[in-house]
Protein backbone atom coordinates (compact mmCIF):
# COMPACT_ATOMS: atom_id res chain seq x y z
CA UNK A 1 0.00 0.00 0.00
CA UNK A 2 2.88 2.49 0.36
CA UNK A 3 3.33 2.28 -2.86
CA UNK A 4 0.21 2.69 -3.94
CA UNK A 5 -0.33 -0.93 -4.95
CA UNK A 6 2.48 -0.66 -7.92
CA UNK A 7 4.57 -4.02 -6.75
CA UNK A 8 3.26 -5.93 -10.12
CA UNK A 9 7.04 -5.80 -11.49
CA UNK A 10 8.76 -5.56 -8.24
CA UNK A 11 7.51 -8.28 -6.13
CA UNK A 12 10.25 -10.79 -5.18
CA UNK A 13 9.39 -12.06 -1.82
CA UNK A 14 7.33 -14.26 -0.34
CA UNK A 15 4.07 -11.97 -0.91
CA UNK A 16 4.53 -12.49 -4.74
CA UNK A 17 2.41 -15.42 -4.57
CA UNK A 18 -0.55 -12.55 -4.31
CA UNK A 19 0.79 -10.00 -6.28
CA UNK A 20 2.36 -11.64 -8.92
CA UNK A 21 3.80 -14.92 -8.54
CA UNK A 22 6.32 -14.90 -11.39
CA UNK A 23 8.10 -12.86 -8.32
CA UNK A 24 8.56 -16.19 -6.26
CA UNK A 25 11.29 -17.29 -8.31
CA UNK A 26 13.77 -14.18 -7.35
CA UNK A 27 14.07 -16.50 -3.55
CA UNK A 28 17.13 -17.22 -2.44
CA UNK A 29 16.34 -18.37 0.61
CA UNK A 30 12.41 -19.65 2.53
CA UNK A 31 10.20 -16.79 3.77
CA UNK A 32 7.61 -16.54 5.97
CA UNK A 33 5.32 -13.72 5.77
CA UNK A 34 1.79 -12.05 7.92
CA UNK A 35 0.28 -9.11 6.66
CA UNK A 36 -3.11 -7.04 8.32
CA UNK A 37 -4.91 -4.13 7.01
CA UNK A 38 -7.52 -1.89 8.78
CA UNK A 39 -9.40 -0.33 6.08
CA UNK A 40 -12.19 2.41 6.32
CA UNK A 41 -11.25 3.25 10.13
CA UNK A 42 -11.59 -0.40 10.93
CA UNK A 43 -14.56 -1.38 9.52
CA UNK A 44 -13.07 -3.53 6.97
CA UNK A 45 -10.07 -6.25 8.00
CA UNK A 46 -7.66 -8.17 5.80
CA UNK A 47 -5.50 -10.51 6.32
CA UNK A 48 -2.65 -12.25 4.54
CA UNK A 49 -0.43 -15.45 5.96
CA UNK A 50 2.11 -17.01 3.44
CA UNK A 51 5.57 -18.87 2.88
CA UNK A 52 7.78 -19.81 0.20
CA UNK A 53 10.49 -21.70 -0.54
CA UNK A 54 12.78 -22.11 -3.18
CA UNK A 55 13.31 -25.77 -5.05
CA UNK A 56 16.21 -26.64 -7.12
CA UNK A 57 17.86 -23.95 -9.31
CA UNK A 58 14.77 -22.24 -10.50
CA UNK A 59 11.54 -22.91 -9.00
CA UNK A 60 10.22 -21.49 -6.48
CA UNK A 61 6.49 -22.91 -4.36
CA UNK A 62 4.48 -20.69 -2.07
CA UNK A 63 0.97 -21.25 -0.29
CA UNK A 64 -1.14 -18.09 1.11
CA UNK A 65 -4.26 -17.88 2.94
CA UNK A 66 -6.35 -14.54 2.76
CA UNK A 67 -9.41 -13.54 4.48
CA UNK A 68 -11.36 -9.88 3.59
CA UNK A 69 -14.03 -8.71 5.79
CA UNK A 70 -16.65 -6.77 7.66
CA UNK A 71 -17.10 -8.07 11.16
CA UNK A 72 -20.08 -7.05 13.14
CA UNK A 73 -22.75 -6.56 11.47
CA UNK A 74 -26.34 -6.62 13.38
CA UNK A 75 -28.62 -8.40 12.33
CA UNK A 76 -32.40 -6.93 13.50
CA UNK A 77 -34.71 -9.33 11.44
CA UNK A 78 -36.36 -10.09 14.78
CA UNK A 79 -35.75 -7.00 17.08
CA UNK A 80 -39.07 -5.25 15.66
CA UNK A 81 -42.61 -5.34 15.83
CA UNK A 82 -43.87 -6.26 12.89
CA UNK A 83 -47.51 -4.97 13.71
CA UNK A 84 -46.15 -1.66 14.07
CA UNK A 85 -42.56 -1.81 12.30
CA UNK A 86 -41.09 -0.08 15.52
CA UNK A 87 -38.11 -1.92 17.36
CA UNK A 88 -39.42 -4.64 19.58
CA UNK A 89 -39.09 -3.48 23.52
CA UNK A 90 -36.79 -6.36 23.85
CA UNK A 91 -35.14 -5.56 20.90
CA UNK A 92 -31.16 -5.74 22.41
CA UNK A 93 -31.94 -9.09 23.40
CA UNK A 94 -33.48 -10.07 19.48
CA UNK A 95 -29.91 -8.53 17.79
CA UNK A 96 -27.44 -10.70 16.83
CA UNK A 97 -24.47 -10.33 14.69
CA UNK A 98 -22.61 -11.98 11.55
CA UNK A 99 -19.74 -11.55 9.34
CA UNK A 100 -19.31 -11.09 5.82
CA UNK A 101 -15.76 -12.52 4.62
CA UNK A 102 -13.87 -13.82 1.40
CA UNK A 103 -11.43 -16.42 1.74
CA UNK A 104 -8.63 -17.24 -0.16
CA UNK A 105 -6.30 -20.45 0.24
CA UNK A 106 -3.71 -20.30 -2.81
CA UNK A 107 -0.85 -22.45 -3.94
CA UNK A 108 1.81 -21.02 -6.39
CA UNK A 109 4.63 -21.87 -8.64
CA UNK A 110 7.52 -19.94 -10.41
CA UNK A 111 10.41 -20.77 -12.40
CA UNK A 112 13.30 -18.95 -13.73
CA UNK A 113 13.26 -19.59 -17.45
CA UNK A 114 16.18 -17.80 -17.81
CA UNK A 115 18.36 -15.37 -16.35
CA UNK A 116 16.04 -12.23 -17.01
CA UNK A 117 12.71 -14.03 -17.78
CA UNK A 118 10.72 -15.81 -14.92
CA UNK A 119 6.85 -17.38 -15.13
CA UNK A 120 4.53 -17.97 -12.23
CA UNK A 121 0.82 -19.28 -11.42
CA UNK A 122 -1.38 -19.43 -8.45
CA UNK A 123 -4.34 -21.72 -8.05
CA UNK A 124 -6.80 -20.51 -5.91
CA UNK A 125 -9.94 -21.99 -3.79
CA UNK A 126 -12.31 -18.83 -2.74
CA UNK A 127 -15.45 -19.22 -0.64
CA UNK A 128 -17.17 -16.07 0.35
CA UNK A 129 -19.98 -16.12 2.96
CA UNK A 130 -22.48 -13.91 4.41
CA UNK A 131 -23.09 -14.95 7.85
CA UNK A 132 -25.80 -17.90 7.98
CA UNK A 133 -27.71 -16.10 5.13
CA UNK A 134 -25.16 -17.32 1.82
CA UNK A 135 -22.02 -18.56 0.89
CA UNK A 136 -20.47 -19.18 -2.23
CA UNK A 137 -17.21 -21.02 -3.49
CA UNK A 138 -15.27 -20.50 -6.08
CA UNK A 139 -12.02 -21.64 -8.12
CA UNK A 140 -9.23 -19.68 -10.28
CA UNK A 141 -6.12 -19.02 -11.34
CA UNK A 142 -3.56 -16.64 -11.60
CA UNK A 143 -0.90 -16.21 -13.99
CA UNK A 144 2.24 -14.17 -14.16
CA UNK A 145 5.81 -13.25 -16.25
CA UNK A 146 8.81 -10.82 -14.88
CA UNK A 147 11.58 -10.30 -16.79
CA UNK A 148 14.28 -8.27 -15.96
CA UNK A 149 15.79 -5.76 -18.33
CA UNK A 150 19.38 -4.37 -18.51
CA UNK A 151 20.08 -1.20 -17.13
CA UNK A 152 19.65 1.54 -19.96
CA UNK A 153 19.55 4.91 -18.41
CA UNK A 154 21.79 5.22 -15.83
CA UNK A 155 24.65 3.29 -14.07
CA UNK A 156 24.10 0.40 -12.05
CA UNK A 157 20.62 0.80 -12.50
CA UNK A 158 17.59 -2.00 -13.03
CA UNK A 159 14.54 -2.10 -14.72
CA UNK A 160 11.72 -4.52 -14.09
CA UNK A 161 8.31 -5.54 -16.38
CA UNK A 162 5.67 -7.16 -14.92
CA UNK A 163 2.22 -8.62 -15.76
CA UNK A 164 -0.15 -10.92 -13.46
CA UNK A 165 -3.42 -12.00 -14.56
CA UNK A 166 -6.15 -12.09 -11.78
CA UNK A 167 -8.55 -14.89 -12.86
CA UNK A 168 -7.28 -15.93 -15.84
CA UNK A 169 -9.01 -19.18 -16.57
CA UNK A 170 -12.69 -18.74 -16.29
CA UNK A 171 -13.79 -17.51 -12.74
CA UNK A 172 -17.11 -19.20 -11.57
CA UNK A 173 -18.76 -18.54 -8.44
CA UNK A 174 -22.02 -20.67 -7.24
CA UNK A 175 -24.20 -19.11 -4.64
CA UNK A 176 -26.45 -21.10 -2.01
CA UNK A 177 -28.92 -19.74 0.27
CA UNK A 178 -30.49 -20.46 3.47
CA UNK A 179 -33.70 -19.99 3.45
CA UNK A 180 -33.93 -20.63 7.10
CA UNK A 181 -31.64 -17.83 8.07
CA UNK A 182 -33.74 -15.85 6.98
CA UNK A 183 -36.47 -17.11 9.59
CA UNK A 184 -39.00 -14.68 11.39
CA UNK A 185 -40.23 -14.85 14.80
CA UNK A 186 -43.89 -14.15 14.57
CA UNK A 187 -44.89 -14.72 18.24
CA UNK A 188 -44.98 -11.63 20.80
CA UNK A 189 -43.67 -12.20 24.08
CA UNK A 190 -46.91 -13.81 25.12
CA UNK A 191 -46.47 -16.33 22.56
CA UNK A 192 -49.08 -15.58 20.70
CA UNK A 193 -48.76 -13.96 16.63
CA UNK A 194 -48.70 -10.85 15.33
CA UNK A 195 -51.26 -9.52 12.84
CA UNK A 196 -48.96 -9.20 10.37
CA UNK A 197 -48.07 -12.46 10.32
CA UNK A 198 -51.72 -13.56 9.96
CA UNK A 199 -53.25 -14.77 6.58
CA UNK A 200 -56.36 -13.48 5.14
CA UNK A 201 -58.09 -16.47 7.48
CA UNK A 202 -56.41 -15.40 10.61
CA UNK A 203 -53.77 -18.26 10.32
CA UNK A 204 -50.21 -18.02 10.93
CA UNK A 205 -48.12 -17.69 7.64
CA UNK A 206 -46.70 -20.84 7.03
CA UNK A 207 -43.18 -21.25 5.84
CA UNK A 208 -40.40 -19.04 6.25
CA UNK A 209 -40.60 -17.43 2.27
CA UNK A 210 -43.91 -16.70 2.29
CA UNK A 211 -43.24 -14.77 6.05
CA UNK A 212 -40.21 -12.89 4.98
CA UNK A 213 -42.63 -11.71 1.41
CA UNK A 214 -45.45 -11.22 3.66
CA UNK A 215 -43.34 -8.62 5.43
CA UNK A 216 -40.61 -6.92 3.42
CA UNK A 217 -42.56 -7.37 0.09
CA UNK A 218 -39.40 -9.15 -0.90
CA UNK A 219 -38.66 -12.56 -1.85
CA UNK A 220 -35.61 -14.20 0.35
CA UNK A 221 -32.93 -13.90 -2.43
CA UNK A 222 -31.72 -17.43 -4.39
CA UNK A 223 -28.64 -18.89 -5.41
CA UNK A 224 -26.91 -18.27 -8.51
CA UNK A 225 -23.57 -18.89 -10.63
CA UNK A 226 -21.58 -15.64 -11.45
CA UNK A 227 -18.54 -14.99 -13.84
CA UNK A 228 -15.62 -12.76 -12.40
CA UNK A 229 -14.19 -11.02 -14.98
CA UNK A 230 -10.08 -10.80 -15.64
CA UNK A 231 -8.17 -8.51 -14.26
CA UNK A 232 -4.87 -7.64 -16.04
CA UNK A 233 -2.17 -5.72 -13.87
CA UNK A 234 0.73 -4.31 -15.92
CA UNK A 235 3.67 -3.19 -13.80
CA UNK A 236 7.45 -2.12 -14.25
CA UNK A 237 9.65 -0.90 -11.12
CA UNK A 238 13.34 1.29 -12.09
CA UNK A 239 15.78 1.28 -9.33
CA UNK A 240 18.73 3.23 -9.53
CA UNK A 241 21.55 3.71 -6.70
CA UNK A 242 22.05 6.79 -5.69
CA UNK A 243 25.41 6.49 -3.50
CA UNK A 244 28.26 4.29 -3.30
CA UNK A 245 27.05 2.95 0.06
CA UNK A 246 24.05 0.65 -0.99
CA UNK A 247 21.44 3.29 -1.25
CA UNK A 248 18.96 3.10 -3.95
CA UNK A 249 15.96 5.03 -5.30
CA UNK A 250 12.77 3.07 -6.80
CA UNK A 251 10.08 4.44 -9.54
CA UNK A 252 7.10 1.79 -9.49
CA UNK A 253 4.13 2.58 -12.12
CA UNK A 254 1.02 -0.16 -12.09
CA UNK A 255 -2.03 -0.13 -14.32
CA UNK A 256 -4.94 -2.39 -13.62
CA UNK A 257 -6.70 -3.21 -16.33
CA UNK A 258 -10.57 -4.32 -15.94
CA UNK A 259 -13.02 -5.50 -18.11
CA UNK A 260 -16.23 -4.90 -15.93
CA UNK A 261 -17.50 -1.92 -16.96
CA UNK A 262 -16.23 0.64 -14.94
CA UNK A 263 -16.72 4.36 -15.51
CA UNK A 264 -14.95 6.30 -12.78
CA UNK A 265 -11.17 5.61 -13.62
CA UNK A 266 -9.28 8.38 -14.99
CA UNK A 267 -8.91 6.65 -18.53
CA UNK A 268 -12.28 3.86 -19.94
CA UNK A 269 -13.21 2.43 -23.15
CA UNK A 270 -16.52 0.61 -22.88
CA UNK A 271 -16.18 -2.22 -20.66
CA UNK A 272 -12.35 -1.47 -20.46
CA UNK A 273 -11.16 0.61 -17.60
CA UNK A 274 -7.35 1.94 -16.76
CA UNK A 275 -6.73 2.29 -12.92
CA UNK A 276 -2.96 3.76 -12.78
CA UNK A 277 -0.99 3.41 -9.72
CA UNK A 278 2.42 5.12 -8.72
CA UNK A 279 4.78 4.61 -6.42
CA UNK A 280 8.16 5.66 -5.15
CA UNK A 281 10.60 4.12 -2.45
CA UNK A 282 14.35 5.30 -0.55
CA UNK A 283 16.18 2.66 0.52
CA UNK A 284 18.97 3.40 2.91
CA UNK A 285 21.75 1.03 2.66
CA UNK A 286 19.13 -1.89 3.14
CA UNK A 287 18.38 -1.45 6.32
CA UNK A 288 15.28 1.82 6.18
CA UNK A 289 12.96 2.57 3.93
CA UNK A 290 10.30 4.95 3.12
CA UNK A 291 8.05 5.22 0.64
CA UNK A 292 5.04 7.35 -1.27
CA UNK A 293 2.68 6.21 -3.57
CA UNK A 294 -1.15 7.11 -5.58
CA UNK A 295 -3.59 4.12 -5.59
CA UNK A 296 -6.49 5.60 -7.20
CA UNK A 297 -7.05 8.49 -9.71
CA UNK A 298 -11.02 9.02 -10.44
CA UNK A 299 -13.10 11.75 -11.90
CA UNK A 300 -17.02 11.77 -11.22
CA UNK A 301 -18.85 14.58 -12.50
CA UNK A 302 -20.57 15.06 -8.93
CA UNK A 303 -17.32 14.79 -6.91
CA UNK A 304 -14.68 15.86 -9.10
CA UNK A 305 -11.43 14.62 -8.78
CA UNK A 306 -10.43 11.73 -6.49
CA UNK A 307 -6.83 10.83 -6.34
CA UNK A 308 -5.83 8.96 -3.00
CA UNK A 309 -2.33 9.01 -1.82
CA UNK A 310 -0.30 6.43 0.45
CA UNK A 311 2.82 6.62 2.24
CA UNK A 312 4.77 4.31 3.98
CA UNK A 313 8.33 2.88 5.85
CA UNK A 314 10.08 0.10 6.27
CA UNK A 315 12.62 -1.82 8.74
CA UNK A 316 14.92 -4.33 8.03
CA UNK A 317 16.90 -6.54 10.50
CA UNK A 318 18.90 -9.18 9.46
CA UNK A 319 16.43 -12.13 8.59
CA UNK A 320 13.35 -10.36 9.95
CA UNK A 321 11.82 -7.01 8.24
CA UNK A 322 8.47 -5.12 9.52
CA UNK A 323 6.56 -3.01 7.22
CA UNK A 324 3.76 -0.05 7.93
CA UNK A 325 1.70 1.77 5.45
CA UNK A 326 -1.16 4.64 6.03
CA UNK A 327 -3.32 5.11 3.06
CA UNK A 328 -7.04 6.77 2.15
CA UNK A 329 -6.47 9.96 4.05
CA UNK A 330 -6.90 11.90 0.73
CA UNK A 331 -9.60 12.24 -1.65
CA UNK A 332 -13.33 10.78 -1.77
CA UNK A 333 -11.93 7.80 0.76
CA UNK A 334 -11.00 9.65 3.69
CA UNK A 335 -14.55 10.49 4.34
CA UNK A 336 -14.86 6.48 5.13
CA UNK A 337 -11.92 6.18 7.33
CA UNK A 338 -8.08 6.25 7.15
CA UNK A 339 -5.77 2.90 6.25
CA UNK A 340 -3.32 1.26 8.38
CA UNK A 341 -1.41 -1.81 7.01
CA UNK A 342 1.28 -3.84 9.11
CA UNK A 343 3.36 -6.34 7.86
CA UNK A 344 6.31 -8.83 8.72
CA UNK A 345 8.78 -10.89 6.82
CA UNK A 346 11.06 -13.46 8.36
CA UNK A 347 13.70 -14.99 5.89
CA UNK A 348 15.38 -17.82 6.89
CA UNK A 349 18.79 -17.54 5.87
CA UNK A 350 20.21 -20.72 6.81
CA UNK A 351 22.81 -22.49 4.59
CA UNK A 352 20.82 -25.68 4.28
CA UNK A 353 17.88 -23.94 2.98
CA UNK A 354 20.05 -21.55 0.31
CA UNK A 355 18.75 -22.08 -2.79
CA UNK A 356 20.97 -25.12 -4.89
CA UNK A 357 22.41 -24.82 -7.88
Amino acid sequence: MGLGGAYTGLARDVTAGYWNAAGLSQMDYPEIGYMHVERFGGVVSFDYAGAAFPVGGRSSFGVMAVRSGVNDIVNTLNAYNPDTGQPDPAYQAQITRFSAADYLFGFGYARRVSERLSVGGTGKVTRRSIGDFADAWGYSVDAGVQYRARGAFARGDRLTLGLQVQDALPYVQSWSVDPGAFAVDCLDDDGEPYDACLDENGELIDGNAARYDSLFSQQIPEGQTEIVTPVARLGSGWTVPVSGRGSNVTLALGVDVRFDGRRAFLLNAGDVSFEPRLGAEFDYRGILAVRGGINRVQYADRLGWDITPSVGAGLNLAQFSINYAFGDFGGASSELGYSHRISARLRLEQPALQRGE
